[in-house]
Formats: structure tokens, sequence, C-alpha cells
């Protein structure tokens, strides 16, 4: 049975408690957060200790920690935690700075110990089934990506000012879900952005709405659209199109229903948000670190992973600022 610990109580922490709870593999033994009252009701409800982060990273009984605090801490954790012998699950992005994520990187390899980081969406079923058709040849060579990532409403101003930004927050996702279906990084990007959403967003120094391109070495071609705002849901939409054919994985819809009537067709929207989309992608995100750790294979989202799209985020920032493509091998 691996034994957990949870690092931050917040939000995320709550999602990854339940899937940790519900694994025949694996069980909650104590969570910690800066404000202690949030750690006392976490622990509460899955009825584990509510512990300070140190008592959690020196028990030498706890196998694994699930690092779910502010991104500035990720990186500063994943070593303390490495260092103390323990397996790593710590939640997107590795840190708000490159050079430092970069740091960290070697440090946990050379501790020997499992890092993986949370980029979710790479367990969903509908963009895993279209990865496994296109492994599998149905659609021949990709050539053009599509991936389109919208969110209900804006977060407040107070988070985007600590957030890193829409690339190093959102869109890394997306990096890290071409990186996932064309099997490689791109050789440039080039990025736009504006703060129509919410014209706070730019005081605050970031954009709401954004368009970034990245080519790679063989011609192919990868485009990413992102905005806070889509009134009518969560959208979250690939489209691959390749030399043989076309991969889409649509919505997912509130239900199934369709309406047709002398009035028009209508169905239903697409799930709110992120907490209902990715249900099933968080439960087995956390399956397949368990069945890494328990099989002594390689984590399905190293360490590795989580340093290339926060490059590609970096080099999509810079690209904004400069108006001009941005070599990733420049960052």
């Amino acid at each position: 049975m691996l034994k957990v610990g949870i690092l931050g109580a917040g939000r995320i922490a709550g999602v990854h408690a339940a899937a940790i709870t519900a694994h025949s593999g694996s069980t909650l033994v104590a969570v910690s957060d800066f404000i202690p009252a949030n750690a006392e009701k976490l622990a509460a409800q899955y009825g584990c200790e509510a512990r300070t982060n140190d008592a959690i990273l020196n028990d030498p009984t706890i196998d694994a920690v699930l690092i779910a605090t502010s991104t500035d801490t990720h990186s500063g954790f994943i070593e303390a935690a490495t260092a103390a012998g323990k397996a790593v699950f710590c939640e997107k992005p590795v840190d708000l700075s490159l050079a430092r994520a970069q740091a960290c990187q070697k440090l946990a390899s050379a501790s020997g110990r499992p890092v993986m980081i949370g980029f979710n969406r790479r367990f969903d079923p509908n963009f895993g089934a279209l990865k496994a058709a296109l492994d599998a040849g149905e659609i021949g060579k990709a050539e053009l990506l599509s991936i389109t990532s919208f969110d209900p409403t804006p977060p407040p101003v107070a988070y985007v000012k600590v957030s890193g930004g829409l690339f190093r927050d959102m869109m890394i996702h997306d990096f890290d879900m071409a990186n996932f279906i064309m099997g490689t990084a791109p050789e440039t990007i080039n990025a736009v952005g504006t703060s129509i959403v919410d014209p706070d967003i730019g005081l605050a120094g970031d954009v709401d709405t954004a368009v970034v391109t990245m080519t790679y070495a063989d011609g192919r071609i990868a485009v990413i659209k992102n905005s806070r705002r889509a009134a009518y849901g969560y959208d979250q939409r690939v489209e691959l199109l390749g030399s043989k054919g076309m991969l889409q994985a649509q919505n997912v819809l509130e239900n199934t229903v369709v309406k047709s009537t002398v009035d028009g067709v209508t169905g239903a929207k697409p799930t709110y948000f992120f907490l209902q989309r990715y249900t099933a992608a968080f439960t087995a995100e956390w399956a397949g670190f368990v069945a890494a750790l328990a099989n002594g294979t390689a984590m399905p989202v190293t360490l590795d992973d989580g340093v290339a799209a926060l490059a590609m985020a970096g080099a999509a920032t810079m690209s904004v600022k400069t108006g001009a493509p941005v070599r990733l091998d420049s960052i």
C-alpha cells in the first residue's frame, strides 16, 4: 500500500485527495497547508492527519508526496521530497522560472527518486484515443494540429498577478498536449495576445486571449487558441489533420440529448469547468503514478516533460513582448 502525504490543501488538493483515497493501492496519511485550518478541514474530510510540511517530509513511513502548493514553491518541495527519499507527484508547472525548474531537474535526477508532473489532460480518454489512433497510423503522418482551450470565466486579477501569466498557468497544459501528440517539441513559437476579456488583466501585465503558432523541424504546424472567457462553458477540443485523414476530439457535453423541432436543433453545453470535464483524467492520472511505482517503470509524465512545457511558455511570453517568433533553443 502506497502511503501518501499532500502538501497544500486548496481546491486541486481536494481533487487529488479523492483520487488517492479511491485507489485500492494508495492511502492518504497526512495533509499540510500554510493555513492550518485548510489542512485540518481536508484531513477531516478524508480521515487523515493535518501536519506541517516538515512533518510530512521527514516521516519515513510516507512513501510519496503530492505537491499541490503555490507554483513558486514547487521546485523547492520537489527537491526536499526527493532528498528525503520520497516519490513525488507535483502539480504543473514545475516553477515560474525556467532556470529554477532546470536546477530542480538536475537535483531531482541526481536523487534517483521518481517525479511525475500533473498534466492530467494526457489521461483524458478522448485525447488518449486520438493519440492511439495517430500512433496506429490511422490518419498517416500528422501535419496540422489545432488545440482549443477556453475557460468559462476569467480568474480573479489577484490570482493572475501570482499565476505566472496565461502561458505558464493555462496554456502550459496545451503545450504539453502538443508535445504528447506530436511526439516532440517545436522549433519555433510565435504568439499574439491581448487583454480583451478583462482590461484589468492587461494592467496586471498578462493577457487573457492568445493564439500561438508552432513550427516543427519536419514542417508540421500546431496552433493553440486560449481564452479566459467562453460564455457557453469549458471548451476543450483537439483536431489533427494527417496525410490520410483527420482526428477530432470534441467537447464533453452536460448530456447527450438533442432536441429537434420546427424552431431548430439544439443540444447541451460543454461541461462547465475542469473539475467536471477532467474527472476521469484525474483518476487515471493517479492510477498511472501508482502503477509506475509498483512496476518500477518510468513515470508517464516526467519532470523533463514539465521543464519542456515551461520552456515553451517562456518562448510564448517572449514572443508576445517582442512581436517576433522565438526559437525554442534560444530560451
